[in-house]
């Protein structure tokens, strides 16, 4: 019996417990004293001042963790510098709460928070994801992430539960990968790896800092052949930012990317051909040569001003442009072309009430994108010649926020009042014949309240309740039915949400054990009605409401430096997901190969694609070896519970156990550095589905996860 199996919902709510009282013995040292080193080598002690760090995301604005209301996470690029880097799964796999399933390396990954984003199978959904605290998610909220470099990106800001009164679209929360601006000398870096299934990956990364600006440019191009047949890709990813200080108390940023590359996909198998070669490819994949060829850019620019005698004004304006082409094969050989526009406000004020500090900001979000698609036969892969449909469309997303954080005891509680009004509008003209027009539209206002408790000033208690939103995607909204544009009998899903959490540091450098501590605890229920969930027919994915769905959870984490140098990162998920009442039409195949439709009762059944138990584990021990010689090694163990396939439960995935291991070692050379790493991931080559393809009405449910592979990374580097 696996180590997770063997956690129960009793045991999960004793470690709660456990976990509460270990961060009061002994004396402690509050973190506010330590000193942090900005080197891109040595960050002295990263695993304390995780909670003193400030985000942007929890809040919209620039908060220490410890002073946001929700569970929140960051993480340094030297947290996983030595890593593989590849996916997100390498680099997010230690934030509890957070499941990923990657489906090809970093495309088409599924990003579940406490359950959402888990009915996405392709993109993202119901999280939003920003690039430089600019929206990367389509104004619809889907998001595909071809253009994160982790070689590029300085730190990741997680804010996990509700962030619907925030930001659009987000009842999962919100991802935000930023850029590593924050150097302070110039510097020049080539990075190379290689690994197993033709990886190859090569880029450049250039800094340049003086007294009036800085700039970073990225460049990386990636090969892999793919350890499934057919599942070949390549890209080239170039991001930039360029920052200055125009006057006093204020910062000007430009931004950008440009993302060019295309993958093969080997879709999804039966259960008889997982068992038969789990890494071969669906017939009907190869028949259709299925594949996406994506070229797509940004460009922004960002101006953000502190002013009044106290600098306690501040103000940020965001302007950005997109362009997007897509070709995509599946049953049909799909072209689109999309353009993009974006405006995000805001308006932020600290002052005092009394004696209590207030902190209130107002700000707006605009995002327009008409797009153009033709449909043609596919031909093997080839487009065929007959133009068969033309369709424009615009999807246009506006909304503001309101957000008022009081200070009720001097230092010790706070409450945090937050609001959002979201008008997500649909329209689609056809212009071949049928020449046809429809339109859909979705509103919604979503509050939220939240209290922080300063029980030290090292550990903080919280709680919040807010409501959700999210609106169908467009390609949700695609009708079964060919006389029909959209879906019209499908709505927005909306939800309720509760946490109650712990999150706090201890330092005792008196002892010789458990110097170093971070914890956080919390507990969630979630309330959904009309969850949207999936269901798949001859291949094309539709989407349909669920009635109610009840999600209980529990979420543990925790970093422990054991001894001078050697660190222990824990993170845990319960998930207790279920439909509360979900009477379904379901199309299925028979044996005739004949379409039919029945209504089936899926009340009380567990919600698929989520497991009950998602356990991380990781041990690494980082030293200086000789004298500007730094020794690096970690050993990781991920737990994963089995998972169902769809809403009827007809199948459970088995769970799996995988062991991943890194050695690396960082030298320093006057004003060169090398570093070196490599590792081997999956260890002991375990066979196991690592992406499920929820509710494939032809029973194609199952997609492996990646066998035991090797890379070896060589960075360069030479700081001015």
């Amino acid at each position: 019996m696996s180590v997770i199996n063997c956690i129960s919902k009793r045991n999960t709510y004793f470690i709660f417990l456990f976990l509460t009282i270990l961060i009061f013995p002994g004396k402690t040292i509050h973190s506010q004293y330590l000193v942090r080193k900005d080197s891109s080598r040595t960050v002295a002690d990263t695993l304390v001042n995780d909670l003193d760090e400030f985000v942007v995301t929890g809040t919209r604005v620039s908060k220490r963790i410890i002073d946001i209301p929700y569970s929140v996470a960051r993480l340094n690029y030297v947290d996983y510098r030595y890593d593989k880097k590849i996916g997100s799964a390498d680099v997010l796999s230690p934030i509890p709460g957070l499941f990923l399933q990657s489906r090809y390396g970093n495309h088409d990954v599924r990003f579940s928070i406490r359950g959402f984003g888990s009915r996405s199978n392709s993109g993202i959904r119901g999280i939003r994801i920003l690039l430089d605290d600019i929206p990367e998610s389509e104004p619809d909220g889907q998001t595909r992430i071809e253009a994160i470099d982790f070689n590029s990106i300085g730190r990741i800001e997680i804010a996990k539960g509700s962030a619907s009164s925030l930001y659009t679209n987000a009842p999962g929360g919100v991802v935000n990968f930023i850029n590593d601006i924050g150097f302070h000398r110039s510097s020049i870096m080539q990075f190379n790896q290689l690994g197993s299934f033709g990886l190859q990956r090569n880029g450049i990364k250039a800094a340049v800092r003086t007294k009036q600006y800085g700039l970073l440019t990225t460049y990386s191009r990636q090969h892999y052949e793919g350890y499934r047949a057919h599942n070949q890709e390549d890209w080239h990813i170039l991001n930039m930012v360029m920052e200055s200080t125009p006057m006093d108390n204020s910062n000007l940023k430009i931004l950008g990317y440009f993302v060019d590359g295309q993958i093969k996909l080997p879709g999804s198998l039966t259960k008889e051909e997982f068992d038969q070669d789990p890494y071969q490819a669906a017939q009907r994949s190869i028949d259709r040569d299925e594949k996406r060829i994506s070229t797509k850019g940004r460009l922004g620019i960002r101006f953000n001003s502190k002013f009044g005698e106290s600098l306690n004004h501040k103000i940020e304006i965001t302007a950005f442009g997109t362009i997007k082409y897509f070709e995509r094969t599946s049953r049909e050989y799909r072209i689109i072309n999309r353009y993009g526009l974006g405006l995000r406000t805001s308006y932020t004020n600290t002052s005092k009430i009394g004696q209590h500090t207030n902190e209130f900001s107002v700000g707006g979000d605009l995002l327009l994108q008409p797009a153009r698609t033709e449909n043609y036969n596919n031909i093997s892969g080839k487009k065929g010649d007959q133009l068969n449909q033309l369709v424009d469309e615009k999807i246009s997303n506006s909304g503001f926020y309101l957000s008022e954080n009081f200070e009720v005891l001097d230092r010790k509680l706070y409450v945090l009042l937050t609001g959002r009004y979201d008008h997500v509008a649909y329209d689609l003209a056809e212009e071949t014949l049928p020449s046809r027009q429809d339109e859909r539209i979705f509103n919604a206002f979503t509050p939220k309240i939240a209290l922080n408790y300063k029980l030290t000033t090292w550990m903080s208690a919280y709680t919040s309740f807010g409501l959700g939103f999210d609106s169908p995607a467009k390609n949700e909204l695609e009708s079964l039915m060919p006389s029909d544009l959209y879906n019209h009998e499908l709505e927005a899903q909306e939800s309720k949400n509760f946490e109650v959490g712990l999150k706090g540091n201890l330092l005792n450098f008196e002892r010789d054990y458990f110097r170093k501590i971070l914890i956080e605890a919390t507990l969630f229920n979630i309330q959904i009605n009309n969850e949207i969930v999936p269901f798949e027919v001859l291949g094309d994915v539709f989407f349909r409401n669920a009635a109610k769905t009840n999600r209980t959870g529990l979420e543990l984490g925790s970093r422990l430096e054991i001894v001078k140098d050697l660190n222990l990162i824990f993170a845990y998920t319960y998930s207790d997901f279920k439909y509360d009442s979900y009477l379904a039409k379901t199309i299925y195949i028979d044996s005739t190969a004949a379409i039919r439709e029945k209504e089936e009762d899926y009340s009380d059944n567990i919600v698929p694609s989520v497991p009950k138990n998602n356990l991380y584990l990781a041990v690494s021990y980082n030293h200086d070896l000789i004298k500007h010689v730094k020794g690096f090694a970690k050993i990781s163990y991920t737990g994963i519970s089995g998972l169902w396939v769809d809403d009827a439960n007809s199948d459970k995935t088995e769970g799996y156990k995988l062991l991943n291991t890194i050695l690396g070692v960082d030298m320093a050379l006057g004003n060169f550095n090398i570093l070196i790493s490599g590792g081997v991931n999956n260890l002991f080559d375990e066979t196991y589905v690592g992406f499920t393809n929820t509710n494939s009405a032809d029973f194609r449910f199952y997609e492996a996860g990646a066998p035991r592979n090797y890379y070896l990374s060589i960075n360069l580097g030479y700081t001015f």
